[in-house]
């Protein structure tokens, strides 16, 4: 087994800065933190194959290309098994309007978040994609307003 990666305070303040910008260069985290370009470097590619730092991504504006509804949907499956609970997550990872998807605890078994061009969009989703899951047993659709926080910032 891996030993895990060990980060001070060097690696979570380079953390930190790419979070903010994931196109940061190295020269100027490095001018930024006080250290060379190569150390910086070597830390970032150490926090990669750990799995620290996951993959480097544009966040975009869903209303900006056309998908201005949000949808929070809560999922409650029939069968509560390995087998069916797979089989759910295999469906629902090809359906290219679900942007998220949580295992949760409480009265539902998943929520979804699902970007959508307006109801229109939505209702011929919920009716012809996730309506035709075989194991749902209820669900409940949340309708965002606005978005008031979304970052993908993680605080440490």
């Amino acid at each position: 087994m891996e030993t895990p990666l060990v980060l001070d305070e060097k690696d979570m303040n380079i953390l930190k800065l790419l979070q903010q910008d994931a196109k940061m260069t190295m020269r100027d985290i490095a001018a930024q933190l006080n250290m060379s370009t190569t150390p910086v470097y070597e830390r970032i590619r150490k926090m990669e194959q750990a799995g620290i730092i996951k993959q480097y991504a544009a966040i975009v504006d869903p209303s900006k290309i056309g998908k201005g509804l949000t949808v929070l949907c809560y999922i409650t499956l029939k069968e509560h098994n390995k087998k069916y609970g797979k089989k759910f997550i295999q469906e629902i990872l090809n359906f290219p309007e679900i942007t998220e998807c949580l295992n949760i605890s409480g009265e539902f078994d998943f929520m979804i978040k699902v970007q959508v061009k307006d109801m229109d969009e939505y209702r011929e989703f919920y009716v012809n994609k996730l309506g035709e899951l075989d194991n749902l047993s209820h669900t409940q659709s949340i309708f965002v307003i606005s978005v008031i926080k979304a970052t993908h910032q993680v605080v440490y």
